[in-house]
């Protein structure tokens, strides 16, 4: 199976729901993070984005940031009570302001306040519960202690991203720790990082034979055709990708426009899409630079138009 990751500001529900229009192999979908609140009513606005009955493309299941177990344990059992049997645990967002709250990944590194927790919110908790990690915040091996940890509760799975919180998204993927949090785990694995490629992921499955699921992000928002190719083995040629491309990124637009007001929002929102989207093509840095010098709609779009062109 392949699993969408959340990339915040960019896999969100309209991209979800219009992905598998356009590109095949993706079967679940993580959604970006919300974070817990007290505050937090059935009402609230990302609650109801998450509603099933908007989210019509990829099977979706929810994400929360939290160190809080009961906050944590109203939000999930929020999601349950609107459809959603499956929620998924954020403790592995590298992202400093996240980290110095002690949420995310920030929590990787006290692995009592992990187990306080579990012990807390799993007692009420209604829907699954599955947990995206990294291997620690600052060292390797933190998440050889939380491996047991995990290992006394009811857990649907791990997705286990294998760098440190300090790495972000820098320096290599370490294979070996990963494999032995594979070892020490006795819940079911989802590797997640750098699959970049239908070879890469061919060698990461030799070598880690149990795991039959894998998360993609940035690889597959550079090429929303890599689950295809790995999955059915088809290759489109350059021009027919471009013209399926052309044809993704016009429906993004319209539907983005239905939601965002103001000469430049809906700028400023394609420009997040086009972070990941422009590394599909072969001038990309060229085009990224076109597209970030735009400031407003029609401007953009005639840049667009322009490259879009020059490309069939």
């Amino acid at each position: 199976m392949i699993y969408l990751a959340p990339i915040q500001g960019t896999t969100d529900r309209i991209y979800r729901n219009l992905f598998p229009l356009y590109f095949k192999g993706v079967d679940i979908a993580i959604a970006p993070f919300i974070s817990s609140s007290k505050k937090m009513k059935p009402e609230n606005n990302l609650l109801r984005e998450l509603d099933p009955e908007k989210n019509t493309g990829i099977p979706t299941i929810p994400q929360i940031m939290s160190s809080i177990p009961d906050d944590f344990t109203k939000l999930a059992n929020m999601l349950y009570d609107i459809g959603h049997s499956r929620v998924n645990w954020n403790i592995g967002c590298p992202f400093r302001m996240v980290v110095k709250k002690g949420r995310g990944a920030g929590m990787l590194c006290y692995p009592d306040r992990v187990e306080s927790f579990l012990d807390q919110a799993m007692p009420a908790l209604k829907p699954q519960l599955s947990i995206k990690l990294r291997l620690g915040l600052t060292y390797p091996d933190e998440a050889l202690q939380l491996i047991p940890i995990f290992n006394r509760f009811t857990l649907e799975e791990l997705i286990i991203h294998p760098r440190t919180g300090e790495q972000m998204y820098e320096g290599e993927v370490n294979l070996d720790m990963f494999e032995q949090c594979l070892s020490l785990s006795c819940h079911r694995v989802v590797y997640n990082g750098d699959i970049e490629s239908a070879e890469t992921l061919e060698r990461l499955a030799q070598r880690f034979g149990s795991i039959d699921r894998w998360m993609i992000g940035r690889g597959l928002l550079a090429n929303p055709f890599l689950a295809e190719e790995i999955k059915l083995r088809t290759v489109k040629s350059y021009p027919e990708k471009v013209k399926v491309m052309r044809a993704f990124h016009d429906h993004l637009f319209a539907e983005y426009s239905k939601l965002l007001s103001g000469p430049a929002h809906i700028t400023n929102k394609m420009k997040e899409i086009w972070t990941y989207f422009g590394g599909f093509f072969v001038n990309r840095e060229k085009i990224r630079k076109q597209i970030n010098k735009t400031h407003h709609r029609d401007g953009y779009l005639a840049v667009v138009k322009k490259i879009f062109d020059e490309l069939v």
